[in-house]
């Protein structure tokens, strides 16, 4: 059985993956420090997968805690890394905050994986690489424009890494005698991950104020939050509002544990392959707000705003080398995804003692 190491497996998208690699046969353990996460997501995914999972709460920027797992783990056959901040709004305001983190933390698994010859590299990007796009649907060979955000920069940084890191680990040279496996990595990149897992028993913990579309939309639904905002109602699209390709999380989950067979099975043409994860249609800002008005039956309190800065126009993706490729296809509908985001709100509601990280604010 493959052991695969997860980093910020207590995030949203890293605890969903976490158990469909489980439900498909790997071992996992997860490196999350909790900053911005909460470590009891993993018992949820105990009781999803009937497997418990060991958390190394561990900072990834400090190398010697980093290369301890690597050490106490010396089976690990391949990683997927997730730690990461990710707001963009947040990166617009304190950019230095998020080129430390993002960066030093990628480099310092980079050098793990490169030192204990782990060859199995997935990283987790973003569509914000593709910045503001001349023409849409991008494809995987669409341009890097500038990127609207810092967090936007630290991935498209974080790919070149990435690929310069595979690049040298084909090189001999530099290699200690017993590391003879070469680094292959996968980018994913991730269009708008939204909804939750379908038992209703994890789904996104945002801290502090929502600034992701759904779980502001759901915050406001339920009460927690009075009033949301729609930034940006002059953009040149079908009603004024940002366009987005929204995809489910357990979508976006089972794409990593395809990438990863991907290359387990040595499917890979190069050794550093790039995959657009997103459904190939866009939806605006107010389109999202009324699909979910007639998933749940709730009216939205919402207020028209100026642009927000950071903000893509409008993006969507072309997903037909995933579909080829790794053999992917998109399951949930949009009502589906706004169906279980509103679930698991409701959930939240009852369970909020347990999942107390999303009453902390960062403003």
């Amino acid at each position: 059985m493959n052991k695969i190491l997860v980093t910020g497996g207590c995030g949203y998208i890293g605890a969903h993956t976490i158990a469909d690699l489980i439900e498909n046969g790997f071992e996992v353990i997860s490196a999350d420090n909790n900053s911005r996460s909460n470590e009891n997501i993993l018992e949820a995914v105990e009781k999803i997968t009937g497997k418990s999972v060991k958390n190394y709460k561990v900072d990834l920027c400090i190398y010697d805690d980093t290369v301890a797992i690597f050490q106490e783990n010396p089976d690990i056959t391949g990683i997927i890394h997730f730690a990461a901040y990710k707001s963009v709004g947040e990166s617009v305001k304190n950019p230095l905050l998020y080129f430390e983190n993002n960066l030093n933390s990628l480099i310092n698994i980079l050098k793990c994986a490169d030192e204990f010859g782990i060859p199995n590299f997935v990283f987790s990007s973003s569509c914000t690489v593709y910045g503001n796009p001349d023409i849409i649907p991008v494809t995987e060979e669409s341009p890097m424009k500038a990127a609207e955000s810092a967090y936007g920069a630290t991935k498209q940084m974080g790919e070149q890494i990435v690929r310069e890191t595979v690049n040298s680990s084909q090189n001999p040279a530099h290699k200690a005698p017993a590391v003879v496996k070469n680094i292959q990595a996968i980018l994913l990149r991730y269009f708008n991950p939204v909804g939750a897992h379908p038992s209703a028993l994890m789904g996104e913990l945002p801290l502090g104020k929502p600034e992701n579309l759904v779980p502001a939309i759901t915050q406001t639904a339920i009460g927690k939050i009075p009033m949301m905002h729609v930034w940006g109602t002059d953009y040149d699209t079908r009603d004024g509002s940002c366009l987005r390709d929204y995809i489910h999380v357990c979508d976006i989950a089972h794409a990593h544990t395809l990438a990863l067979n991907y290359l387990l099975q040595h499917k890979n043409e190069s050794n550093c392959e790039i995959f657009n994860l997103g459904t190939g249609n866009g939806y605006t800002v107010l389109e999202i707000i009324k699909e979910f008005e007639n998933a749940s039956g709730v009216k939205l309190n919402y207020q028209l705003g100026p642009r927000r800065s950071g903000d893509v126009i409008a993006i969507y993706a072309n997903n037909d080398k995933a579909k080829k490729l790794l053999g992917w296809q998109p399951k949930y509908s949009l009502q589906q995804m706004m169906a279980t985001a509103w679930k698991w709100e409701l959930k939240l509601k009852e369970d909020e003692k347990i999942f107390n990280s999303s009453n902390a604010d960062l403003n």
